[in-house]
């Protein structure tokens, strides 16, 4: 296959990964976000810049959004919500953020592919998102891409579905949300 043939296959792949996704998972995150005081967002990897790029957007929608670990954000309260995204529910430094976060008694939310895992199980709530994960062991999934590609791309645009969401629920568009972009570049 050539390039284009591959990028066809993985947007079939991802057309697929859509339709597999609970729709009442979806609104209820948008639900819990929106009574939240703070939303906190930490992931590794590549899982984890996707959800840095949600706190971005969400930023620019004027909620207060912070990812877990940056310098300036600020502490964990009990009327926040943390979102960790993670396919395989299990890395360490995730695990120990979600018991930290479950002691001071926020809400915790698993973007996962693995809702039964230590953090789906630690976490109030689970959106579970179709992919394969980084060994391509235990799934149905079936991918072309390595590792955790398709799980992350669904994330991705998960997110972003999840803003538009938003969106449409507070009335803005995207002149709205520009005010709230980098303007120093």
């Amino acid at each position: 296959m050539n390039t284009t043939e591959f990028l066809q296959e993985i947007i079939t792949e991802l057309s697929q990964s859509a339709n597999q996704i609970d729709g009442q998972e979806a609104e209820d995150l948008v639900n819990k976000i929106s009574e939240a005081n703070k939303v906190f967002v930490a992931g590794a990897g590549r899982s984890g810049f996707m959800a840095k790029s949600f706190a971005m957007r969400m930023m620019h929608m004027g909620l207060d959004a912070y990812a877990i670990g940056e310098t300036v954000t600020p502490g964990f309260d009990q009327d926040d919500i943390l979102l960790i995204a993670t396919g395989s529910g299990e890395t360490k430094s995730l695990v120990t953020i979600a018991e930290k976060a479950k002691k001071i008694g926020g809400t915790i939310v698993a973007v996962t592919l693995s809702p039964t895992s230590t953090i789906g199980n630690l976490a109030d709530f689970t959106v579970t998102l179709p992919g394969a994960p980084k060994d391509h062991t235990g799934t149905d999934a079936h991918t072309i891409q390595p590792m955790g590609s398709l799980f992350e791309q669904t994330s991705l645009l998960f997110y972003d579905a999840v803003i538009l969401r938003f969106m449409e629920k507070k009335g803005l568009d995207t002149n709205n949300m520009y005010g709230k972009h980098a303007n120093l570049e």
